[in-house]
């Protein structure tokens, strides 16, 4: 599979001309635009501003850390105790569900995604937030930490019945600004959020043009913020789909630089509880740097401003011990110089996911488990694939022989189907990879009138 970027039509001068156009968001000053292609990055500080006045049971900022502080220490201190013993925390799984908002294209064109797409988005997060050894993921960094949370794509949907966990909605001939993501796109198209972790994933425009991606803050305790329209009914986390997904696995069109799936990475740090790695304080666009702000965690150096590369070694601010942590999925650098998330991160994670309403369910939901009593799943529960990555060999293994698929397709990332066995046999349930390209594939059993879809990368 070659790996194909398609730059957007839009120049550098067209960003430019639409950073200066859009000067608010929710309406409030955009904080930070990139000063190079006025791309921006994030606007869920912007957001949580305007859910703030919109709520008045919405906590503070201030009143937020308070409530966080002392969990987030407790869990630092668990986190301490455990460090190096083997079985340490058991794993979170948090089920996701991407709604992709379309206006009728066809599967794999333009704003509605490809299957193989959204994969690899959910590929992406596990490298981050499991610190992934040999992917994009890992880092070296003493103070870089597995986050112990995987995503999984739901298997079972609010009715009970059997779901991708990729939710494909025609809302229409559409742009998306600010107003009717909030009014309409989410409130239309969510599910559960207490059992579901919503992902968005749609065509901006109006006042959200040239923004990647915003996330709902947790809320910090069981009352505050569930009475008003816009809590429960909009949590989650809103992606421009031109920064959805990795280009390492699925070909497509993406903003220049932006197309390794970190913005998806970002804004999820969002929706666990972490703040912008420089507090929000200063802002390059605006030329004020503020040593003063934080984001709550020691482990990450003092920064004056955002950063939007990783070109060089910046020091924001000197005074303070380090230099600005770039590499850290908090702040605004392209998306192949992040790789890190920090233990003091990571214990505001645990802290949010233990005790924040909506949060504190998703580790306990059951929806990555398909029906129980859906025949489809019955009938092709026991295949497995392994290695899975696979290198030169993909093997494929049935519990027992009255579970053996009738036929199988094994699909590229562009959709194209490159191998298809329509007899089963012992010979076909090893699938020589060793010339097919890195990247992610997807195959489709078939048994009687019964299909099952599995993923496998290939290294």
């Amino acid at each position: 599979m070659k790996k194909i970027t398609f730059l957007l039509c839009l120049g550098i001068a067209g960003f430019s001309a639409m950073a200066q156009n859009t000067p608010q968001v929710f309406g409030r000053k955009i904080q930070s635009i990139n000063p190079k292609t006025g791309i921006i990055r994030c606007v869920s500080s912007e957001y949580e501003s305007f859910l703030q006045e919109k709520e008045s049971k919405r906590a503070t900022a201030q009143e937020f850390e308070q409530w966080l502080a002392p969990k987030a220490e407790a869990e630092k201190s668990k986190l301490l105790a455990r460090k190096g013993i083997a079985g340490t925390n058991a794993v979170i799984t948090i089920p996701v569900v991407i709604h992709v908002i379309h206006s009728g294209q066809s599967v794999g064109s333009g704003r509605n995604i490809s299957d193989v797409r959204v994969n690899s988005q959910i590929t992406v997060l596990n490298q981050d937030f499991r610190k992934m050894l040999d992917t994009p993921g890992y880092n070296t960094n003493p103070i870089g930490a597995d986050v112990e949370i995987e995503f999984c794509l739901a298997k079972t949907d609010p009715n009970g019945n059997p779901t991708t966990g990729i939710d494909r909605v025609n809302l229409g001939n559409t742009t998306w600004n600010n107003s009717n993501v909030e009014s309409t796109l989410k409130p239309q198209t969510i599910w559960d959020p207490t059992k579901y972790f919503n992902i968005w994933v749609c065509q901006f425009g109006g006042d959200l043009d040239g923004v990647l991606g915003y996330a709902q803050f947790p809320s910090s305790s069981g009352l505050q913020g569930l009475q008003g329209p816009y809590t429960p009914a909009t949590d989650g986390v809103v992606i421009d789909w031109r920064a959805f997904g990795s280009s390492d696995y699925a070909a497509g069109q993406y903003f220049q630089d932006i197309d390794k799936g970190r913005t998806t990475t970002h804004e999820t740090g969002h929706f666990l509880g972490l703040r912008h790695i420089w507090g929000d304080g200063g802002s390059q666009q605006f030329g004020i740097k503020d040593c003063s702000a934080t984001d709550y965690c020691n482990d990450t150096p003092v920064a004056g401003w955002e950063n939007y590369d990783c070109l060089d070694t910046y020091n924001s601010c000197p005074s303070s011990p380090g230099n600005d942590m770039t590499e850290n999925y908090m702040d605004y650098t392209n998306d192949v110089c992040m790789n890190i998330f920090t233990l003091d991160q990571k214990a505001r994670i645990m802290a949010v996911m233990q005790n924040s309403p909506r949060r504190n369910t998703l580790k306990t939901s059951t929806v990555c488990q398909p029906p129980l009593s859906n025949p489809s799943f019955e009938l092709l529960q026991g295949i497995k694939l392994y290695p899975n990555p696979a290198n030169d060999v993909l093997n494929i293994a049935v519990s027992d022989s009255s579970k053996t698929p009738d036929s199988y397709t094994i699909y590229n990332s562009l959709g194209q189907a490159i191998k298809q066995a329509t007899t089963i046999s012992e010979g076909n349930l090893k699938v020589d990879t060793s010339n097919y390209a890195t990247g992610i594939y997807m195959i489709r059993f078939t048994k009687g009138n019964e299909t099952k879809t599995l993923q496998f990368v290939k290294n």
